[in-house]
This record gives structure tokens, C-alpha cells and sequence, in this order.
């Protein structure tokens, strides 16, 4: 396989979402998406207002509603009363919100256990090093820090892969 150093980066973060992703379907969290957790990084510290989503987010208060409804509707989020405000809500994690984000945890501490015993700690010490300091040098490690991360929108490059498309 003659791939650069991003795709191969790219190709096996997908790999690696895919299986936790398979995973939590068995654990009963098929509706579960990857997409989830740029909401859920923001609300595993605690309640937050649906603007201080938004803006955690980047997104419009519209745009922040419209995700915490469907992780209402999918039973991960719910909405309170803020205490420190009556006419306020906070967006909290429900108990499968929590049991999803636990699991989530548990499956990639797995995959990292499985790929070390496969291949190597040294080997897989390596390439992490090797990709947080990419991560570094690119100078999107303050985004991580910030719980701000983000996914690229990259749904048409894998659906183009997946038909067999060249990219």
C-alpha cells in the first residue's frame, strides 16, 4: 500500500472508530455516532446552558439545539432546569449518556491492549508518539486541550472510498 502519512493516519482512525463503533452496537449503543462526542467532550465536566453549547461548539444556539434534540430523542441528553437561572436549561448527560461515553472508554483502552499485544508496545508507543507530535507541530493540540475538537468533514471522501472511487 503506497499511501502518505495523512491518509494512512486518516485510514486507520477511521479503522479504529469503526470497530469502537461496532463494539458499542453490541453493547446496545448502535444509534450511537462518532459525531456524538464533539457534543459529549463538552458536557462529561458538567451541565452546560444550550448557549454555552453553542459556543463551546462554534455553532449558532439553532444549530446546538437541533443536536441536543436528537441526543434527546436518542435518550443520551436531557434538559434542566439551571439553578442559577429559572429561565434558563442546562443540556445534561443522561445515565445512557454516561454508560455510552463509559463504554466508548473501555472499548478504545481495549483496542489499544489488543493492537500492543499484536504488535508490539514499542511499536504502537511509536506511532502514537509519532502522531501527537504531528498533532503538536500542526499546532492542533490547543483544540484537544480546549475539548474543541472537531471532525473534517470527510463523509463524501468515504463514501467516494467505499464505491472504490480514486481520491
Amino acid at each position: 500500500m503506497d499511501l502518505d502519512l495523512s491518509l494512512v493516519s486518516l485510514f486507520a482512525g477511521w479503522a479504529l472508530a469503526d470497530e469502537v463503533q461496532r463494539r458499542l452496537t453490541d453493547d446496545g449503543f448502535g444509534d450511537a455516532r462518532f459525531a456524538d462526542g464533539v457534543v459529549f467532550q463538552h458536557l462529561v465536566s458538567g451541565p452546560v446552558t444550550i448557549s454555552t453549547l453553542a459556543e463551546r461548539l462554534g455553532v449558532t444556539q439553532q444549530a446546538a439545539s437541533k443536536s441536543v434534540v436528537d441526543l434527546e430523542k436518542r435518550g443520551y441528553l436531557s434538559r434542566a432546569q439551571d439553578p442559577a437561572d429559572a429561565r434558563a436549561r442546562q443540556v445534561v448527560l443522561t445515565a445512557r449518556g454516561d454508560a455510552v461515553i463509559a463504554a466508548a472508554r473501555k472499548h478504545r483502552a481495549a483496542l489499544d491492549a489488543e493492537l500492543r499485544q499484536a504488535l508490539g508496545d514499542d511499536r504502537v508507543e511509536a506511532a502514537r508518539s509519532l502522531l501527537v507530535d504531528t498533532i503538536n507541530l500542526l499546532g492542533a493540540s490547543p483544540s484537544l486541550r480546549a475539548r474543541a475538537v472537531r471532525p473534517s468533514d470527510t463523509r463524501a471522501l468515504r463514501r467516494r472510498l467505499r464505491r472504490g472511487d480514486s481520491i
